[in-house]
């Protein structure tokens, strides 16, 4: 097995940061009292992460989907993307913030269909999404929606998707250290 690629580039922090990867890292810790170690790397394009941070609460407030079925997503794509970071810290969110089920959270970190029905058909559903870079057939659609989502609930998906590949492929270019806060949940 190859060992992939990691970049010679240094995370930023707010003592190393100026201009726009200061302005966002600033606006990072005041929203969440702390740096997550994956926006060090992110910052060193102020872009990305400003991107990743507007997407990421944007899927969060606008797109209708529960807190715990926003992590089935986060933790479907993450998975499928196998990126150990966004898995430890999307793990400890639904454990602790979320309300996923203990059962939904242990077979979505084994990769195993999800107990819960509706959950699993989210799952499956964004997992397809992936999968097929965005080209659900009408039978995948349809089982979707017959789990009770909407049509409209796809672009949040696709939204989802845009804001994990960001971080799950930042993750696996830097290579950031799991903060202390998820480290219990590392797969």
């Amino acid at each position: 097995m190859t060992t992939s690629y990691t970049i010679n580039v240094m995370p930023q922090t707010l003592d190393t940061a100026d201009g726009g990867a200061k302005a966002v890292l600033e606006r990072a810790q005041k929203s969440l009292g702390f740096i997550p170690n994956m926006y060090g790397g992110m910052a060193a394009v102020p872009a990305v992460l400003d991107t990743y941070l507007d997407g990421y609460k944007r899927f969060r407030e606008e797109t209708g989907f529960s807190p715990a079925e926003q992590e089935v997503v986060f933790l479907a794509i993450s998975k499928f993307n196998g990126c150990g970071y966004c898995m430890a810290a999307h793990s400890m969110i639904a454990d602790k913030m979320s309300g996923v089920p203990a059962d939904s959270l242990a077979a979505l970190r084994e990769g195993r269909a999800l107990p819960d029905a509706k959950l699993e058909a989210l799952r499956a559903f964004t997992e397809r999404m992936v999968e097929s870079r965005g080209n659900p057939t009408e039978a995948d659609v349809a089982t979707f929606r017959e789990a009770g989502y909407e049509e409209r609930h796809i672009p949040g998906i696709i939204l989802a998707i845009a804001v994990k590949t960001l971080s799950n492929y930042s993750n696996h270019i830097f290579k950031p250290e799991v903060d202390e806060m998820f480290a219990g949940y590392k797969v």
